[in-house]
């Protein structure tokens, strides 16, 4: 459709600190095999494979060198090795941080140059233009910036444009068109399937979930429970049409049921972010405020609570100390369950949460995250089991920020049992309950030995063994036998969600290419080295019980 892609923020942006990382997202601490295997890899995916044609350069440094000023990153990774053959643009970020943030340069001009010189194609920043264009000038008159490298810049940048057709059909013919396409109803039908099969669910004890159609008092309780704002991206458009949890409740049960709503408290108390590394007393505004929750919850056959995260709990600069619920949303949580009234949690959040207690003495959790426009609708039809959850975690939930980083995949034996310790995560990568029940069998390999460069072709097979309709997802992990360094213990190598009616089986099939079964190096070169290679396959990164191995030569 020739539509240019910007993935971003490239590269290693994500690691935060001890919630130190900031405006500045500085000194991410990952080896260099970390790097290229995990924080690197999506991005040669997506240039190489997906085409896409841009990118944005991150504010972090790696190494001690600005991502901004890295030839490595910038041209010689991006460009040389993946043939990338886009632009890269600038976050927004002054002229002079590389001279009076990161000390790597002493003038605006040699600031410019470390960044041209470096890859960087198209500069973003909060001011005039003319500010980077003098300093570009300056930067040529000293032959600090080679005038070819600027054409190369320019070039790079004229590439993408031509490939875009601009010069051929530079005006939009159609200003409204866009909208009409983004909210189409085909791609509202996208927006509702992916909310849905995005929800996790967690827990789900003596099956409290699906909640009965013949409730006729329910509590809905919580500050994410009738809030919109937070459900909606700052970076984004926001959707006027965006379903709460409780409208999404309300339009699926309708006027049968005795629907009582308390917001309970804030996400965040009036000492945030203080209160995350220290207890204040509740004020007596906020005891009446949980005082409320807890007489609905007396009256109500089932309490849901929706907590989370608001928008300035989580998101760019956002990071936390701690990964508690905020504010006074653990106080709440507790208040209502001593009524006795069963409690189910629903997370609408963006971020791992520490729910040790809320695991030990709550019945069902739902992890919402934000799924969009029909949030509320999503929610509500796999609470009351219209829809039946299959989504699996894509991050491990720590069971403490002191084990973190608590990130999969492990090296061996990262995750074995110490004295004074609290070993083992809460929710590990991969993992997801359902209402109905799967088998997974049969893993097969198609050939035992294979060459450098060959594809191996695996199957495997899964039934539904309940009696509803649901979803798995059948997850495939790799390990090395013996490597010149040391690799992680189980690597993710493929993973396909299949649909199954009860007793319904299917073959699952999976290719394990040369980019599963090779290696990074101590020289940072992608390669290949022979021998055992391992594999498991189950529906988490804890619950593989299949088996098998093959040879690479």
């Amino acid at each position: 459709n020739r539509v240019v892609s910007t993935p971003k923020h490239f590269a290693i942006y994500g690691i935060p600190g001890g919630g130190r990382d900031c405006y500045s997202r500085t000194d991410p601490h990952a080896s260099p095999q970390e790097v290229h295997e995990l924080h690197l890899e999506p991005f040669r995916i997506a240039f190489q494979e997906a085409g896409a044609l841009g990118t944005m350069c991150s504010h972090n440094d790696y190494n001690g060198t600005p991502v901004s000023a890295s030839h490595y990153l910038m041209t010689e990774l991006l460009r040389n090795q993946w043939g990338f053959k886009g632009y890269v643009v600038s976050d927004s970020w002054a002229i002079d941080k590389n001279v009076k943030f990161y000390h790597i340069v002493d003038t605006e001009e040699e600031a410019v140059a470390s960044e041209l010189n470096a890859g960087l194609n198209v500069r973003t920043f909060f001011e005039q233009s003319e500010v980077f264009i003098e300093a570009l000038r300056r930067a040529l008159q000293k032959g600090l910036v080679e005038e070819s490298t600027l054409d190369q810049r320019v070039r790079e940048v004229l590439y993408v444009k031509f490939w875009l057709g601009l010069f051929d059909d530079p005006y939009v013919k159609d200003t409204k068109l866009a909208d009409k396409i983004v909210n189409s109803n085909k791609n509202r039908e996208v927006s509702l399937r992916a909310a849905r099969e995005s929800i996790v669910l967690l827990k789900n004890e003596n099956n409290t979930l699906p909640l009965s159609k013949t409730l006729k008092n329910i509590a809905v309780i919580g500050p994410q429970a009738d809030e919109v704002k937070s459900l909606t991206s700052r970076y984004g458009s926001h959707n006027p049409n965006v379903i709460t949890g409780l409208q999404g409740l309300k339009n699926l049960l309708g006027e049968n049921v005795n629907l009582m709503y308390a917001k309970g408290c804030n996400v965040r108390d009036k000492n945030f972010p203080q209160s995350d590394v220290m207890y204040f007393e509740l004020s007596d505004k906020e005891k009446e405020e949980i005082d409320e929750a807890v007489e609905i919850a007396k009256k109500a056959e089932v309490a849901i609570i929706y907590v989370g995260d608001d928008f300035r709990t989580i998101g760019e600069s956002r990071s936390r100390v701690n990964l508690d619920l905020s504010g006074r949303q653990k106080e709440l949580v507790r208040a209502v369950q001593a009524t006795g009234t069963p409690v189910v949690l629903v997370l609408f959040n963006g971020r791992p949460v520490t729910l040790n207690w809320e695991d030990a003495n709550l019945p069902a959790i739902v992890e919402a995250w934000y799924p969009g426009e029909f949030s509320g609708q999503a929610v509500a039809e796999v609470l009351f089991g219209d829809y039946n959850p299959g989504g699996k975690l894509s991050t491990t939930f720590p069971k403490s920020v002191g084990q973190i980083p608590w990130a999969f995949p492990f090296k061996p034996n990262a995750t074995g049992k110490g004295f004074a310790r609290v070993d083992g995560e809460l929710y590990p990568f991969g993992y997801g309950l359902s209402y109905t029940t799967f088998e997974i069998s049969d893993l097969q390999p198609s050939a035992t030995k294979i060459a450098d460069g060959d594809t191996l072709t695996v199957t495997c097979k899964v039934k539904n063994t309940g009696s509803v309709k649901g979803d798995e997802v059948v997850q495939l992990y790799l390990n090395d036998e013996t490597s010149s360094i040391s690799r992680f213990e189980k690597e993710l190598c493929g993973f396909e969600r299949v649909a199954l009616e009860p007793g319904e089986e299917k073959t699952v099939t999976f290719k394990v290419n040369r980019r599963a079964y090779g290696m990074y190096n101590d020289k940072n070169e992608f390669v290949v080295e022979p021998g055992k290679f391992f594999l498991f396959a189950g529906n988490s990164s804890k619950s593989t019980p299949l088996n098998a191995e093959f040879y690479v030569e």
